[in-house]
Formats: C-alpha cells, sequence, structure tokens
C-alpha cells in the first residue's frame, strides 16, 4: 500500500497485515474533535486514536507475523501504549490543542522503547524513514518539473474572538520568543521559533496561538531546566493580553521591554476596576497609587518558573468570571497592600512587603495570598478553637468551623471536659 500524506495515519503504519481498530469504550478518546492533528501538508484534522492503535499493531505484526493479530498480548500491550502515547500529547491541554503529526510519531517511538518493545519500535522507525525517503523523492521530482518560483512568504491568519480573520503577527511571535530566553543559559530561540512555526496554521484560534507556543518551549524543560523560564515568560505574554485587555476594555497587548511603562499605568486602573467590581477593598484606593505603582518593578515576572507562574493563575490571581485581571507584580502589590493597611506610614511598609514578596525572599501563606486586600481579608492559615462540653456550643462550634473553613486553613478544636467526682 502507497502513503501518502492524505492517507497516512497520525502514527504512520508499517506495511502489511490489514488491522481494523478495535472498538474503544468512548468515543471521546478515540475520536474527540477538541485535539486537532496538523498534518505534513498544513492541513488540520481531528485526532483520531484509532489511527495510533493501528500503527502500532501494524508494528508488532511485522515482527511477530500475521498470526499475532489474534495474540492477547499483543492486543493488550497496544492498547496500554496507546493510552499512554494520548495521555504523552495531551494530558497538558485539558481543553484541547493541536499537535503535529510528527509528535504523535515521535510519542509513538518513544512509547514502544520504554516498554521494552524494542523489535517493534525498530521497525516502526524504519518505515518512518523509508517514508520520509519518499516524500523527499517526490517533491524532488516535483520541483525538477515545477522549478520553484520566487514568492512571497505565505500569509497566515488567525480567528479573534469575534470570528474576524486577521493577519497573524509572526514579527512579534519571534519578539516575544527572543524575549524569553534571553540572559537564559543552556536555551536558544531558535528550537523554539522552528517549533512553533512548525505548529501554526491559517484559520487558528487566536487564542491557541499563546498555548501553542507555550507548548513549544514547555516539552523542551526536560532538555535544560532554564527552559521552565522561557516557558513561564512565553505564558505571561497571554496572562499580559488577557488583563490589560479586561482593564482597559479593549485588545492590548505588552511584550515584557513595554512593561516598564504599562505597569505603573495599569495598576491604578486595576486597583480602582477591582473596587468598582466588589472584588477589592474600597480603602487600597485611598492609598498613594501613584507611588505604589512606580514602586513596582516589572523585570520580576521574568523570576518565575513555568509551574509557579501557572499555579498563580489558575489558584490565585483575581479574577471576574473566567478572566484573570491581575498580573504578578499588581498581586504582590495587592497582598503587601492588605497587610499594611492599618500601619501609619502604609505606602512605605506596603513597599516594604513588596519587595520581600516581588524578590521571592519571603512567601506568605495561601490564605493572605488569597484574601489580603479583599472584601474578606482573612490571612490566618490556621485557628484554634474551643468546643465547649454541652450540646448547644458542640453544634455551635461546628458552624464557627464550617464558617471558618470557607475562607481559612486547618483547624484544632480543644474541648472542655466535664469531670465527674
Amino acid at each position: 500500500m502507497q502513503h501518502t500524506d492524505q492517507q497516512e495515519s497520525h502514527a504512520g503504519a508499517p506495511q502489511g497485515t490489514e488491522v481494523k481498530p478495535k472498538s474503544t469504550e468512548t468515543s471521546e478518546s478515540t475520536n474527540n474533535s477538541k485535539f486537532k492533528v496538523i498534518r505534513r501538508n498544513g492541513k488540520v484534522t481531528d485526532f483520531d486514536q484509532s489511527k495510533i492503535q493501528v500503527a502500532m499493531t501494524k508494528a508488532f505484526l511485522a515482527v511477530e507475523g500475521g498470526q499475532a493479530a489474534a495474540s492477547r498480548r499483543v492486543r493488550e500491550t497496544v492498547e496500554k501504549l496507546v493510552e499512554q502515547v494520548y495521555m504523552a500529547l495531551f494530558r497538558h491541554m485539558p481543553e484541547g490543542g493541536t499537535v503535529h503529526i510528527e509528535d504523535i510519531q515521535d510519542q509513538v517511538e518513544l512509547a514502544m522503547m520504554r516498554a521494552g518493545e524494542h523489535k517493534a519500535a525498530r521497525n516502526y522507525v524504519l518505515y518512518r524513514e523509508k517514508q520520509n525517503e519518499k516524500r523527499a523523492r517526490a517533491k524532488a521530482r516535483a520541483d525538477k518539473k515545477e522549478p520553484a518560483v520566487e514568492s512571497p512568504s505565505e500569509i497566515l491568519h488567525v480567528i479573534d474572538e469575534d470570528g474576524n480573520r486577521k493577519p497573524l503577527d509572526l514579527d512579534r511571535i519571534e519578539t516575544i520568543i527572543t524575549e524569553a530566553t534571553r540572559g537564559l543559559k543552556g536555551v536558544t530561540k531558535d528550537l523554539i521559533i522552528k517549533d512553533v512555526r512548525r505548529n501554526l496554521f491559517d484559520g487558528m484560534a487566536e487564542k491557541d496561538v499563546t498555548a501553542s507556543i507555550t507548548m513549544s518551549a514547555r516539552v523542551l524543560i526536560e532538555k535544560d531546566p532554564n527552559y521552565s523560564h522561557v516557558t513561564a515568560r512565553l505564558l505571561m505574554d497571554g496572562i499580559r493580553a488577557e488583563a490589560l485587555s479586561f482593564i482597559y476594555g479593549e485588545p492590548k497587548q505588552a511584550t515584557q521591554k513595554d512593561m516598564a511603562e504599562v505597569y505603573p499605568d495599569y495598576f491604578g486602573k486595576y486597583i480602582q476596576r477591582g473596587v468598582e467590581l466588589n472584588l477589592l477593598d474600597g480603602e487600597l484606593a485611598r492609598y498613594d497609587l501613584e507611588k505604589l505603582s512606580h514602586a513596582i518593578k516589572p523585570e520580576r515576572d521574568k523570576k518565575f518558573t513555568y509551574l509557579g507562574l501557572q499555579t498563580l493563575y489558575d489558584r490565585y490571581f483575581i479574577h471576574m468570571g473566567k478572566t484573570r485581571i491581575e498580573l504578578p507584580q499588581a498581586f504582590f502589590m495587592r497582598v503587601s497592600m492588605g497587610l499594611a493597611i492599618n500601619e501609619i506610614d502604609r505606602e512605605a511598609r506596603a513597599i516594604e512587603f513588596y519587595e520581600l514578596l516581588s524578590s521571592f525572599d519571603f512567601m506568605s501563606s495561601t490564605p493572605t495570598l488569597f484574601n489580603s486586600g479583599t472584601l474578606r481579608p482573612q490571612l490566618s492559615s490556621c485557628y484554634l478553637t474551643t468546643v465547649p462540653d454541652d450540646l448547644d456550643g458542640i453544634f455551635s462550634a461546628i458552624k464557627d468551623d464550617a464558617l471558618l473553613s470557607k475562607y481559612a486553613g486547618s483547624r484544632f478544636g480543644r474541648a472542655h471536659q466535664r469531670h465527674q467526682w
């Protein structure tokens, strides 16, 4: 059977016995439209897990012979490996995403090698190499028949939230990747840019572009730990766009370099908007916001690793609905303002707290980070309560503990004991 880019499965399949995919437990795990595959010709198709199953099964049959098609061991091994490939590709994309066909085939190789199925893996690798050679020969013949003509690079378009098509700014993408890698040893922007360009396609949703860029860096973290800082800086670009667009009421982006000017203006607007939306304590608006905004150090956004920044985004930043309106340095300053709210020179004390938090020299407990400066300024992690030794007191203490647990941390109860003589 001759394979083309249109005919070839996601995983690629060694030629041999015809294999039909086994039925799976749910259609969602087999053919899920929220996951997309970029093929070598640039076409985007739905991800189909059954094609990986077929490809892996053919790799085993090429080694063990056609009689292995009925083997329970082969079937169970393939099912297990397919699940591993699926998780490796999509465990970080719970809401959907796009992968390149080469990435899928790389994961198939890795899964078979890690499982000790070296013969099947070798057969699969050789098959991929033959297919690459076949495509190269076909391209060479086509180029010989139709000499390449100089033409301007294809302009990719993205679809914004309103459904409008607009040109994708590739120069800006290269700029933020360059910023993200600057000053870090062991990382290279070219490796990320190459992978990003491979994963972009015409008609891509604009909101998926940042996720695709971040993913291109995240997969390199195992290669060098500094890619964790790179990934965080690329994630930061999407967070900036989300927060700034909400606060300014129109689409707005900013590079790390731009934030030296944007942060002071954004911070005052963020505090005022947070108070208006009843997300922040009105007392914060009575601070000298100009003084505090100029104490913010935008360069400290670059100190984060990927996991740290993603955790703050997922759990800690102030949000309206599903939209985060708080940037990292505004987050640290908001917490600091809440801590200093009753101080005499509270601006000076807030700046002192900010210096400690934003430099990572000290970090407050989770309830403080959640609630400081908000309408429920509950700052303590733990409480020690006393439970009276009577029915009313016991159930009243249960109610108090339930209310505390809504915004607080752990509770430890001490019961009064009634002595009998």
